[in-house]
């Protein structure tokens, strides 16, 4: 039996009390107006100097041009009067001396009196000028308020979501290996199953993120927000209210609860015939693991795909890929593998898990490798093919990527492939447990930074800075992963002895 260390379990303790602070730092430290806003931006601009003053500043410049340019109008209408025109003292019509047209009084009187109704209406026209310039800079001050509002939040879902997939992907990879009767693998099913422990708490959290983010806690959703889909207001949004019948709140909620709790379903029986396997005398309990792990693998590809358009493309309502689904399953199922490696590697360091050798180790930093490869496939396809056909609706969102997070974008393309490429290629680097959890350290915060990007343009726009709130976030959900997964490992033996394949598990060798 596995025993949770003090040292341990006082780390995790530490993670997450640090993490707390700085969440909370992160929400008090939002902005709660406009004028906090403006003042954050003033501070911000070079020597000091904000939008504000820039406003004030082309204001009193506004005015002098239109004072030249009137002063200017009225000389040369007096020239022009004093020149082209004689009017006799009784009124009657003179010939003009240049043109030959004759002019009455009545017409000078008309000119001059439109010319005085012009600089009557001058003024009006300044100030219309003035307020719109006024209104559009309110505009794009609570735009950058809903941003800088955003941030907390949109770094406690990157992490939120961030560890409950990773958690799925180790909980996918235990299906498979159920499903394909794999050999190799029942002596890793209790890490397997100690990691997944993670995944009921994990799921309230992130539920209730999201059920807070459809009561207008804050403003991660554009398309929850008020008025989107009323042509009447000044909000609507056409893109938006055609897809209203599939993304609206309701509907949205419930899809989101029957995926969680199917999941969580498949985790509680699978563990459940798992364990009670250990004591039967038939293997009636492995065949039922075998038939609920092929139901919940269909249940899981369709699920899977549907959770990537709410959970993440939705944040760009406007864009879509097809190969979205396959993309984020392919980054959280490397993670998840890694996880694996990296918990059996510290297990491992302490004296747990005697059976496992160094075969086991190889055959996770393979699929750690060939996965990564995958994701690069995905990612690549992705964008060349979008970049290549450069459809205005679809370039936005990685002309958005490449000039705001440039290096957040290109920098979890090395991580994620440039060095698992040169690291893991190598086969006697993957039986090495210091290369394992180097590389598996850098996959990690790769994909970390792969949900990061696919979550922070359409939240926080060009507000994006990792910072205290994104980094706490991390912490705490990294402690309370690391306190539920090896609490979870303390209360059952660490070998399925009973599982029909152990004993070819225990001697593998490749």
């Amino acid at each position: 039996m596995y025993t949770f260390s003090s040292k341990l379990k006082t780390f995790s303790f530490i993670l997450m009390a640090v993490g707390i602070l700085g969440i909370g730092y992160g929400f008090l430290n939002a902005p709660k107006d406009i004028h906090e806003v403006e003042s954050i931006l003033s501070a911000s601009s070079h020597g000091g100097h904000g939008e504000a003053t820039h406003h004030e500043e082309a204001a009193p410049a506004h005015e002098s041009e239109h004072a030249t340019t009137a002063e200017h109008a009225v000389e040369a209408n007096a020239e022009a009067h004093a020149e082209h025109t004689a009017v006799t003292p009784a009124g009657e019509a003179v010939a003009d001396t240049h043109s030959g047209d004759t002019i009455s009084t009545e017409a000078v009187a008309d000119a001059h009196a439109e010319e005085a109704n012009a600089h009557a209406e001058h003024p009006t026209a300044k100030h219309a000028d003035e307020a719109d310039a006024h209104a559009e800079h309110e505009e794009h001050l609570t735009h950058v308020l809903h941003q800088l509002q955003n941030k907390p939040w949109a770094a406690l879902y990157v992490a939120g979501i961030f560890f409950l997939l990773i958690t799925m992907g180790t909980l996918v990879f235990y299906a498979i290996q159920q499903v394909a009767v794999a050999g190799w693998s029942p002596v890793l099913f209790r890490v397997m199953q100690g990691i997944t422990a993670y995944l009921p708490i994990g799921s309230v959290i992130f539920f209730i993120i999201l059920v807070l983010s459809g009561l207008h806690f804050n403003h991660l959703f554009a398309w929850m927000a008020e008025g989107i889909t009323d042509p009447a207001s000044e909000n609507y949004d056409k893109l938006v209210a055609g897809k209203a019948g599939y993304l609206n709140f309701g509907f949205w909620i419930v899809r989101a609860a029957i995926f969680l709790i199917g999941w969580n379903l498949y985790r509680h029986f699978s563990r459940k015939n798992c364990l009670a396997q250990d004591e039967s005398n038939d293997n009636s309990f492995y065949k039922k693991n075998f038939n609920i792990s092929a139901g919940f693998l269909v249940f899981f590809i369709v699920s899977e795909s549907i959770m990537s358009w709410d959970w993440i493309m939705s944040f760009d309502p406007h864009w879509f890929s097809t190969l979205f689904g396959w993309y984020v399953f392919a980054s959280f199922f490397v993670s998840g593998i890694t996880l694996i490696a990296m918990v059996t590697v510290y297990l491992k360091s302490k004296g747990y898990l005697e059976y496992v050798n160094n075969s086991h180790i190889h055959d996770l930093a393979k699929f750690m490798f060939g996965i990564s490869i995958f994701w690069t496939y995905l990612w690549f396809s992705q964008f060349m093919l979008i970049w290549y056909a450069n459809i205005p609706e679809e370039i936005t969102y990685f002309i958005t990527r490449i000039e705001v997070y440039n290096l957040p974008f290109f920098g979890a393309v090395v991580m994620n492939f440039v060095f698992p490429l040169l690291i893991l290629l190598n086969t006697d680097f993957k039986r090495l447990s210091w290369v394992i959890v180097m590389a598996g350290t850098v996959i990690l915060l790769g994909h970390y930074v792969d949900f990061f990007n696919m979550i922070m343009p359409a939240t926080v726009g060009d507000q994006w800075f990792i910072g205290i709130p994104e980094i706490s976030s991390v912490l705490f959900f990294l402690g309370l992963f690391v306190f539920t997964v090896f609490t979870a490992l303390t209360k059952v033996p660490l070998l399925a002895k009973r599982n029909p394949y152990i004993e070819e598990s225990k001697h593998f060798h490749y």
